[in-house]
């Protein structure tokens, strides 16, 4: 009787409605979006560790983008032979678009930091050491592998996924959040870093990054959850009447 239980319990947790930010990959989203938050807040970071973070995250997407499409629909023979294609060129193309993002991003905020190199994982990781920001950029990875694990996965949206919205899906994100976050840390700068511009910033993108979040919800997975609490409803139920 416990197990099935705590089956029913499960199924009630569940939110009957993907669209609702307090899925569980929801509420991580929200707390790691926090971390900025702190850092301005409690460690004074000024305009650079917190776009950089933003940008490093823009990087953290397209490898799950990458786990995405190579675990699309897996029992699909046809699929497989497009995606031989699809993955190096997704690679190559979104690594271009975001390597010239970063290059943005050092460039206008980092200062000398790079030391007239061009940007490269020496640089990157320099830079996350000097500011104290890896801890939050591995919680960003951690973020966004849960929700890897817990919506793709788990939840089964790789059943329905198309290569096509997997590939475009990423650009979208991120073009939004580069403008936001580029023209955020321009009026962050040209205000002298106010705090108060950085926790504007912080709040804006995280608000944009729900946004997203929801919405790739609503496309690859709006049944998942009504499914899984039919299931473990069925489940509960078989227990209840073999007791």
């Amino acid at each position: 009787m416990y197990y099935h239980d705590v089956a029913r319990s499960l199924a009630q947790l569940l939110p009957t409605d993907t669209r609702r930010w307090t899925s569980p990959s929801g509420v991580i989203l929200v707390l790691v979006n926090l971390i900025p938050l702190g850092g301005v807040l409690l460690l004074a970071w000024d305009v650079f560790p917190v776009v950089l973070l933003y940008w490093l995250e823009n990087v953290i997407v397209g490898v799950f983008n990458v786990a995405r499409i190579l675990w699309a629909r897996p029992n699909d023979l046809g699929r497989w032979l497009a995606k031989l294609f699809m993955i190096p060129f997704f690679i190559f193309h979104y690594g271009m678009f975001t390597l010239i993002h970063g290059v943005f991003v050092f460039a206008i905020f980092g200062g000398d930091l790079s030391g007239g190199e061009f940007i490269s994982v020496r640089v990157v990781r320099s830079a996350l050491i000097e500011y104290g920001i890896v801890y939050a950029a591995i919680a960003l990875f951690a973020s966004h592998g849960f929700s890897f694990f817990w919506n793709y996965i788990w939840m089964g949206e790789y059943r329905r996924a198309e290569l096509g919205k997997l590939m475009q899906q990423p650009y979208s994100r991120v073009v939004v959040l580069h403008i936001t976050v580029i023209g955020g840390g321009f009026l962050v700068m040209a205000a002298g870093s106010p705090m108060l511009g950085l926790l504007l910033l912080v709040v804006l993108k995280t608000g944009v990054d729900l946004r997203a979040h929801l919405k790739e919800r609503k496309k690859f997975g709006p049944e998942t959850y009504t499914r899984l609490k039919q299931a473990l409803d069925q489940g509960s139920a078989h227990g209840s009447a073999s007791a």
